[in-house]
């Protein structure tokens, strides 16, 4: 009999990514949920009550929940819908899946850092978000942490895979702009929704449960990642860095981001024998298809 796998945000890239990684496997049945999409299961995940029938009726092996408000800019004004979702949302995947016994895999943030550290961020390292959606984010953490017994929580950043991103976004401005600003002084590390996905099936079978940080390898600026895009695509349009106060004076409602918020997979490397790709290797295999 094939293990359920119920998949919550099955809409956003790194649920597309699942869906794709399990889409023949004879081991798993994924269960796709989402709120508010056409042609899949219904599922919002504020809604404690409705969170618990799912669960019931399902009876999953694990819960992938991919499902978040990402909008960093509007969880400063959204503030009451972030915490819903990102925080409450959680917890109550977190009071199902132990109630049913159920494994639980939470993705969260780089944002749950200041970005004040010269050097990568490991899970050992203090928190200390600056923005709302950050805020939202460590406290979905800490609400698996107190409610789920058998959880795994992986921390990833500035992923991209199939639906809205900032790659297709600097390619699509490629094609109305002669040059492109772009920050250059907030550093990090690209991560493809497709290698976030071979590490959270690395992880699901086994009992090697916690926290974790799951990026590719490797880091580089929002300009030089978006050169390197343009190089691979064999782009003209001119990159022309900024500050990230310059952006701020541009766009004045903007959420604060970590200026380097790096993560260092040091449980992955720690605990298994996981690797993710280096950056450059991802984004090039992902233009392939764009």
């Amino acid at each position: 009999m094939k293990k359920k796998l119920l998949v919550t945000g099955c809409n956003g890239q790194l649920g597309r990514s699942i869906d794709r990684l399990y889409e023949n496997d004879p081991a798993y049945e994924v269960f796709h949920t989402d709120y508010g999409v056409e042609g899949v299961r219904d599922l919002d995940i504020t809604d404690l009550d409705s969170v618990m029938q799912t669960v019931r009726e399902v009876k999953p092996y694990a819960l992938i929940n991919c499902a978040a408000l990402t909008n960093v800019d509007g969880c400063e004004t959204q503030t009451d819908a972030a915490y819903k979702i990102n925080a409450i949302g959680p917890r109550n995947l977190s009071i199902a899946a132990r109630e049913c016994g159920a494994k639980l895999i939470h993705i969260s943030t780089d944002y749950v850092f200041p970005g004040t550290s010269p050097e990568p961020l490991t899970e050992f390292d203090p928190t200390g978000p600056r923005s709302a959606y950050g805020r939202t984010k460590l406290a979905g953490e800490e609400f698996v942490r107190q409610f789920a017994d058998r959880y795994f929580i992986i921390r990833t950043a500035w992923l991209y895979g199939d639906g809205k991103n900032f790659v297709r976004t600097m390619l699509r401005l490629s094609k109305e702009r002669d040059e492109i600003t772009v920050v250059n002084d907030q550093i990090g590390s690209p991560t493809s929704s497709d290698a976030l996905a071979e590490a959270i099936a690395y992880l699901l079978p086994t009992e090697n449960y916690g926290l974790f940080h799951g990026t590719c390898e490797g880091q580089c600026s929002w300009a030089d990642f978006t050169k390197e895009i343009f190089r691979l695509k064999n782009i003209a349009t001119k990159v022309v860095p900024i500050t990230s106060r310059e952006y701020k004076e541009m766009y004045p409602a903007s959420a604060d981001r970590p200026p380097f918020s790096v993560l260092d997979n040091y449980m992955f490397r720690l605990t298994t024998e996981h690797r993710f790709p280096d950056w450059h290797d991802a984004i090039e295999a992902y233009l392939k298809n764009e």
